[in-house]
């Protein structure tokens, strides 16, 4: 997987994906667009594959959209324009759905759509220096795209506060709003996300993508009976299904299950 503004690497089952233009603070572009949902779609694909790492290179995580593109994107027609805003509204759905538990390893400063990249990841672990901001505003723009995401990690309230102030919070705030899950410094950071990624290797991998759709399924979702038949199905179906067997049987005979190996 060879690209131009990515970095993609596998390692004991742990695909890293790293943005690469720290020349403009991984700003992204269309070609990046592109490349970003490739790459997740691949990896998404593979059964090699048990988790995904969203890292960085340079000083910052992700500015957001490279304003030389979005100053291009105003000359455009209204059908381009909404084209274009559709491509980077599936790249961000292509992350939030990939089967693969996504973790954002949050190096350095997140802004505008970097946030929008961390909230649409599965687990985030941050330098505890890191800096977040919904800066559209301050542009004249919306936070459009990455809102669905961005709502479900911070809340209505904070997202109502942070989108139309566009202030700039620092990773205490972030982990007590629960945009980051975990903070490290920066000689700490590796280790955690490996560890992270380590546990989630060692978990059955049908049992981690069912989790994280179950998840996804049912937040927000009314308590009725139509939910309670739902889940109660979902149990039934992994209990009888051949990880599920070898999960309790080895369990119970005390070694290690065959995902492990």
């Amino acid at each position: 997987m060879q690209y131009a503004m990515l970095e993609v690497a596998l390692s004991e089952r742990v695909a890293t994906v790293t943005l690469n233009r720290p020349d403009v603070r991984n700003a992204f572009n269309e070609a990046m667009i592109a490349e970003l949902t490739d790459a997740f779609r691949q990896l998404d694909a593979r059964d090699d594959v048990r988790a995904i790492v969203l890292a960085a290179n340079g000083a910052a995580f992700c500015a957001g959209a490279d304003l030389n593109w979005m100053k291009k994107m105003a000359t455009f027609s209204d059908e381009e324009n909404r084209a274009d805003a559709r491509r980077l509204a599936d790249m961000l759905a292509v992350i939030y759905r990939s089967s693969k538990p996504v973790i954002a390893r949050v190096s350095g400063d997140a802004y505008a759509g970097g946030v929008g990249l961390i909230a649409a990841s599965d687990i985030v672990v941050a330098v505890d220096s890191a800096r977040f901001c919904l800066s559209e505003a301050r542009l004249g723009l919306i936070a459009a795209t990455i809102a669905p995401y961005v709502v479900r990690a911070l809340g209505e309230r904070a997202s109502r506060r942070y989108f139309t102030t566009a202030e700039q919070f620092d990773c205490a705030t972030a982990l007590r709003l629960g945009l980051v899950h975990e903070a490290a410094t920066t000689e700490t950071l590796d280790a955690t996300v490996r560890k992270i990624a380590a546990t989630l290797c060692a978990n059955g991998p049908q049992a981690v993508r069912e989790s994280k759709r179950l998840v996804q399924d049912i937040a927000g979702h009314a308590l009725d009976e139509a939910l309670i038949d739902d889940t109660a199905g979902r149990i039934a179906r992994i209990r009888a299904s051949a990880e599920g067997r070898e999960g309790v049987a080895s369990f119970l005979e005390k070694r290690a299950p065959s995902w492990r190996d």
